[in-house]
């Protein structure tokens, strides 16, 4: 997935000043440098009798043809050392925004922790340090500390380093872990003796970083991936002790649209692999006491079904969209999982999306989405009576915790908004008594009070009422003078709730506003809102979120001339699709590891994701697909016209989106604006899809992000 979590959306900094007009504004100097000019290298792309010609598809060569394609990177330098160039005279303000970010964050901390099988689970963080460490004590926190993973001591010596999965052994006695070293979520996975400290001979490359135990301590399932395309393509098993290259292949996917895993239900008795691309779905179930049997179907795939199974002891439940839009909460015996066993126990609601289950032995809890905002509805197993869990606020971000425990009656959630740091609670759901265990301490203080948040609609050209959550700090005046930076995603289905972050305080501590539009494309509003801006309908995503930005200027919230864009990814698509179709109503624009050159990307099945996403974005090999997404695709449509200013950020070894898309892109700009506004291309050499692994390295490229903002607006310090 082209997804923004990977991005630091980060928008932050302590300098308490109360309004933009007690900022020292003077225009910044942008230094008279010679932009890079690509060369152009003619390529004709010839499909359904369109004949299109592409200067600039030479750029696929480090991606096709490795590291002696030396003209790529060179070119990517050369951008690199134009925007240091340019940028020079904020280098000090740089400096001081991440150090005044960086002093927010408290350094030596631990997370919240939880209770499996004898043992308290937790994190934690060392002063100075840009990792964690995994830790656990017996039978209560009182209990001798180990350290099960030093991730800080792992990554020495290491430009990037993800260390994912960390699954102990049902026995408590081994962990098994995945490793990433060059960001491109190729994972190795390796296994570590919790007594003796030993790693392990044992190492399976070429994963996704996705594993499960099977109850027998000896026996681990894990996803492998196609080399070149990542494809999840197999399932297999691997025995302790015995070399990987002889793993048994236990599920091969066939259909290069899905997307695979496997992982092991919460009361331990089964093994699931999920199969699942955008419109159908299947899962396989195996006795997690009995690794080396056979997987069998759910409930074989059906067109345009998706379904997820929760096992409970006496039955499965299902969470599915069959003749039901918004999903309904069905259940079948343990041994009749066909779709003829079915039996509905919540119906399908027009207003209501059924997101997901958390199952408990006396409780299950339901996560919906109503008018946009989640609701987390918890039903007694017992006697089947309900109630839901009281937030108190009208806008805001909640979710399951960890809840790892199948006996517990306590449920864990996280809960934050955009003024309130980020939250965790345990809530007795028999007592319905909640208790706070930890919020984010935003160091230097932090006052909710000083901040406050709205949540407003803007009117769609169609008449579609869109959301807009926003922030701002105590003192802003709504006379149209305030900057405003218009952040969204709209893919996917995926959510952008209304969550806290410290580092977004540099923006409003200095006059900005800062807003979300909730577009089609994602699932605020429910499932017919995805299915409203994707594939025949992608561009409602687009003029989704131009008309957010008019309606705020309309709404004196900011003015023309005052307006910044950002996304990333296929939020980054829509940054590119917003520049070409409004390009005067946006001051600036940051686009991070967008991506921006869909037909060309989706004709060619080597490219990481391509096959997957055809339910996305459509297959161009259909020629209505092909011509519709040429109408959109940010590439395919750069005119010579004025552009706003652009920041333009990919990684060389992003798996996501290719760095050639954004290069490609960028040079084409380049070519053809007619303004004399700044473009910049920032490519970090180093990482991927993600940014920098480390906690403090990040708030670098945001650092840079704000400069730039800044920059525009004529704010120096």
């Amino acid at each position: 997935m082209r997804n923004h979590l990977l991005i630091c959306l980060s928008f932050t900094a302590l300098i308490a000043c109360n309004s933009s007009t007690e900022m020292t504004r003077k225009p910044y100097e942008w230094p008279d440098a010679k932009a890079p000019i690509a060369e152009k290298k003619e390529h004709l792309r010839i499909i359904h009798g369109d004949t299109v010609r592409d200067d600039y598809y030479w750029m696929i060569d480090y991606f096709k043809k490795g590291p002696d394609s030396t003209k790529v990177v060179d070119y990517l330098k050369a951008e690199n050392a134009y925007l240091e160039t340019m940028m020079a005279g904020t280098k000090k303000f740089q400096e001081n925004l991440f150090t005044e970010m960086k002093a927010r964050i408290k350094e030596k901390d631990e997370s919240v922790p939880y209770f499996n099988k004898g043992y308290f689970y937790y994190y934690k963080t060392d002063e100075g340090k840009e990792y964690f460490k995994f830790c656990r004590r017996k039978g209560s926190m009182e209990g001798a500390e180990e350290v099960l993973l030093d991730a800080d001591k792992m990554a020495e010596g290491k430009s990037y380093f993800s260390l994912d999965a960390m699954e102990v052994s049902p026995d408590n006695s081994m962990i098994a872990y995945a490793v990433d070293e060059v960001s491109r979520r190729q994972y190795t996975i390796h296994v570590k003796n919790l007594a003796t400290g030993e790693t392990y001979s044992d190492q399976i490359a070429g994963t996704s970083g996705n594993l499960c135990w099977a109850n027998d301590n000896k026996t681990i399932f894990y996803t492998s991936n196609n080399p070149v395309t990542l494809l999840s393509e197999k399932i297999k098993r691997h025995t302790l002790g015995s070399d990987a290259k002889t793993d048994v292949v236990v599920y091969e996917e066939k259909d290069k649209t899905n997307y695979i895993g496997v992982d092991k239900s919460k009361d331990d008795q089964h093994i699931m692999i999920y199969s699942s691309a955008t419109m159908s779905s299947e899962i396989y179930l195996l006795d997690a006491n009995k690794p080396t049997g056979a997987f069998r179907s759910f409930q074989a795939r059906m067109k345009d079904v998706l379904y997820y199974v929760t096992p409970l002891a006496d039955r499965f439940l299902i969470t599915t969209n069959w003749n039901a839009k918004n999903f309904r909460l069905m259940e079948c015996p343990l041994d009749k999982t066909g779709s003829d066993n079915w039996k509905e126990v919540i119906g399908n609601r027009n207003d209501v999306l059924l997101q997901g289950v958390a199952e408990f032995k006396d409780f299950i809890v339901l996560s919906e989405r109503k008018d946009g905002l989640v609701k987390l509805r918890v039903r007694s197993l017992k006697d089947g009576k309900e109630h839901y869990v009281d937030f108190g606020e009208a806008a805001y971000m909640a979710n399951f915790s960890t809840n790892v425990d199948y006996s517990s009656s306590v449920l864990r959630y996280s809960y934050t908004s955009m003024t309130t740091p980020g939250s965790v609670f345990d809530y007795d759901m028999n007592t319905q008594e909640r208790k706070l265990l930890k919020q984010q301490e935003v160091v230097g203080g932090f006052d909710p009070k000083n901040y406050v948040t709205e949540r407003i609609y803007a009117k769609a050209k169609d008449g579609t009422r869109v959301p807009i959550s926003l922030v701002y700090k105590q003192g802003y005046k709504k006379d149209g003078t305030a900057p405003l930076l218009l952040y969204a995603y709209g893919s996917y289905g995926n959510s952008t709730d209304a969550g806290f972050n410290s580092n977004r305080l540099s923006l409003l501590n200095r006059g900005f506003v800062f807003a979300i539009a909730h577009i089609r494309g994602g699932q605020e509003m429910g499932r017919q809102w995805y299915e409203d801006g994707k594939l025949m309908k992608k561009k409602n995503t687009f003029t989704d979120f131009i008309d957010c930005g008019e309606f705020l200027i309309q709404e004196k919230y900011t003015s023309k001339g005052h307006v910044y864009a950002q996304g990333g990814s296929a939020g980054g698509l829509l940054m590119g699709a917003i520049a070409n179709m409004a390009p005067d109503l946006w001051n600036g624009v940051i686009a991070q590891v967008p991506f921006v050159d869909v037909v060309n990307t989706m004709l060619d099945e080597s490219i990481p994701l391509t096959t997957n996403e055809f339910d996305e974005w459509g297959n161009p090999t259909n020629k209505d697909a092909y011509e519709y997404m040429k109408s959109y695709s940010p590439y395919e449509n750069v005119e010579k016209k004025n552009y706003p200013n652009m920041l333009v950020a990919t990684g060389l070894h992003d798996s996501q989106v290719q760095y050639f898309e954004p290069a490609k892109w960028v040079s084409k700009l380049r070519a053809m604006k007619t303004d004399k506004n700044v473009l910049f291309l920032h490519t970090n050499m180093e990482f991927g899809h993600g940014g920098a692994s480390g906690r403090f390295d990040y708030l670098k490229d945001v650092a840079l992000n704000y400069a730039f903002l800044f920059s525009l607006e004529g704010i120096v310090e």
